[in-house]
């Protein structure tokens, strides 16, 4: 049984979960301590400037390092860090393991000899063997092989704003591509594929703007022609399956016909493609007509919903922007993780390793600093999605329960973080940590399959794959849950365990409503998706045809398909986040309205005709007798 308290929407607004915002921001402080503590210790110079494996940092004044010899060294004029072998790479500790230097000037062109490298240093005044040797024994002292540069040595130049030696010709990490990129066996293949990127870069890029632009054109449609939008999804998705099916089929006969037994590989290699392709498309034209087939009943109830979700875009056309800054947003934090990942790499006390050289380490309890920093990527994350998904949820909240239309606030998305601010910003908190505790324990799992990989039983690996599988699954589930209890908290601003508790009750109250209603809805937006990444996809076919004797497909039109998807999602995404705020807010003002004077419903009339013909359909499915037929009953 619900709850007896009687719903106010818009009406209360109060603070909630203020705990949780308190323990958030304790929470951001920490971060802040990693960052200013990795600063304090010099992490930010050392990763700046660099520093030799002496313990030395370039471009300064040292102190010495006990028990390590040419360390303490005044390195004012040598400004660059220069590794005497840097192609000799640690794919384990993912580090170059190589004596590093700093240098004055990083080699402008390839030295094939020690004579070269002597006269490199008389010239440029850059000495590129180890401290204890001066440039006139470069040639004769026997120790020059350990301590001078393997050659030849490659023409290198400086990195941008972190002062490191890079060779200009990034041939020798190859071998670190291959292992990272486990699938491909032969080298060959590997440059082949990025080969065919580099050469297909202009197309790549034209692509991704096309998804871009269609995803807003897309957008559009469902604003300014809702009522048809849905069956020219249908017809648009079975043409362009069709069309796209037809066309793989018709290239690679095409293809298959004008092969000659003197052909490229790489020719080869994209009919092989192309065949993969054509099967490919056309399982999955089959099973979408099948799932088509199926819900065909369903389709035109999802007509009205669309209208009504337009008309909340055409009075909030902000909302069409949202994942703009969020994506922004996102980024800026991105950006600072990983530069203080970066500055804890090279945080903690020097400490001489087995070869003699120095490295930076923590120890004790400030090891623990990475844990505390990804687990701070995970909570943070979430709460800025959890923030987006507040702010739709309190615009739609203000646009439903608004009688008069006109009586808008000038921007409700505004209006909508000043309250998420003000007000929610706990609720937010505690929602995004309980989907941290979750994803966490998964990512760890993920993690050790990944080092168990080919070592564990097979009872392991089952195991591991159904915890994983499991927890992906609660993860799923408690974020439509809470996205569902953010709406709650617009509406009435309760706290989160309370809006949760609400809106799980009114969901099971409503689950025909539910799969009857917002399934459908995902769906056709799942259809949209598929009609974005099918066109740029089909465009990317018929522009990368006319490369294909010089040029690998596989890997350009992957990457192209990838975007497309982001691209849709992100967009699509919060037209299907109004329609879930829509039906609670539905939901709850059939539940707690009737109609009558004093308790008038807030409902828009076309959700109304919706609803009686969702009621209308299910009766005749289940001929009025069932549960179908009491739990949708008139209003």
């Amino acid at each position: 049984k619900s709850s007896k308290r009687e719903w106010k929407p818009l009406e209360d607004h109060s603070c909630t979960d203020v705990p949780w915002l308190l323990l958030f921001i304790l929470f951001c402080i920490g971060m802040g301590f990693n960052c200013g503590f990795s600063i304090a210790t010099g992490a930010a110079a050392r990763l700046l400037s660099g520093y030799d494996s002496y313990g030395n940092i370039c471009g300064q004044k040292n102190v010495k390092v006990e028990g390590i010899v040419n360390s303490g060294l005044d390195l004012t004029q040598k400004k660059y860090v220069f590794f005497l072998d840097p192609c000799n790479i640690d794919l384990v500790h993912q580090k170059i393991k190589s004596l590093a230097l700093c240098v004055s000037a990083c080699p402008r062109k390839e030295l094939k000899t020690l004579a070269d490298v002597q006269k490199f240093a008389e010239t440029n005044g850059s000495t590129l063997c180890s401290y204890e040797l001066q440039p006139s024994e470069y040639t004769t002292d026997p120790r020059a092989a350990k301590l001078c540069p393997k050659y030849p040595v490659p023409e290198s130049a400086p990195i941008p704003f972190f002062h490191r030696c890079a060779p200009v010709n990034i041939s020798c990490y190859a071998k670190f591509a291959e292992a990272l990129i486990t699938f491909v066996s032969d080298s060959s293949v590997l440059h082949r594929l990025i080969s065919g990127v580099m050469t297909s870069k202009e197309i790549i890029m034209g692509l991704c703007l096309l998804s871009l632009v269609l995803s807003m054109i897309l957008m559009v449609i469902i604003r300014y022609i809702s009522r048809v939008l849905v069956w020219i999804l249908t017809i648009l998705v079975i043409l362009g399956s069709l069309g796209g099916t037809g066309v793989l089929w018709w290239l690679y006969a095409k293809q298959q016909i004008s092969a000659s037994a003197d052909e490229t590989e790489i020719a080869k290699e994209n009919l092989q493609a192309l065949l993969i392709y054509a099967i490919s498309a056309t399982v999955f034209t089959v099973i979408l007509f099948l799932i088509m087939l199926i819900m065909r009943k369903r389709v035109a109830l999802t007509i009205a919903l669309f209208h009504v979700a337009g008309k909340v875009f055409i009075h909030l056309p902000l909302l069409v922007f949202q994942p703009f800054w969020t994506f922004f947003v996102l980024i800026l934090f991105w950006t600072y993780w990983i530069t203080v990942l970066l500055f804890l790499g090279t945080t903690g006390s020097p400490v001489p390793n087995e070869e003699g050289f120095v490295e930076f380490r923590m120890v004790g309890p400030l090891k623990y600093m990475w844990w505390y920093h990804v687990v701070g990527l995970v909570w943070i994350s979430e709460f800025i999605l959890a923030c987006q998904q507040m702010t739709v949820a309190g615009a739609v909240v203000t646009y439903y329960f608004t009688r008069e239309k006109r009586n808008l606030p000038f921007t409700p998305i505004l209006a909508s973080v000043n309250r998420l601010v003000c007000y929610h910003l706990g609720t937010v908190a505690k929602g995004s940590f309980i989907i941290t505790l979750v994803k966490i324990p998964r990512m760890i799992l993920m993690y050790i399959h990944t080092q168990l990989k080919g070592k564990e039983n097979a009872c392991a690996r089952c195991m591991l794959k159904a915890c994983i599988c499991c927890l992906w699954c609660l993860e799923k589930c408690l974020t439509y849950l809470n996205q569902n209890a953010y709406t709650a908290t617009a509406i009435n601003s309760t706290n989160f365990c309370t809006s949760a508790k609400d809106a799980f009750v009114i969901l099971v109250e409503n689950a025909l409503r539910v799969a009857a209603i917002n399934t459908v809805g995902d769906f056709m937006l799942f259809l949209g998706k598929v009609l974005i990444v099918c066109s740029t996809g089909l465009a990317g076919i018929m522009l990368l045809n006319y490369q294909r004797d010089y040029t690998v497909w596989v890997l350009p039109l992957i990457i192209v398909c990838l975007f497309a998807f982001l691209v849709a999602h992100c967009f699509l995404s919060i037209y299907e986040m109004v329609v879930d705020v829509l039906f609670l807010c539905f939901a709850i003002d059939t539940k707690y309205n009737d109609g009558s004077p004093g308790r008038e419903f807030y409902m828009d009339k076309v959700l109304m005709e919706f609803v009686e013909n969702s009621r209308k359909s299910m009766k005749e499915a289940g001929r009025g007798g069932g549960a179908e037929g009491r739990e949708l009953k008139p209003m």
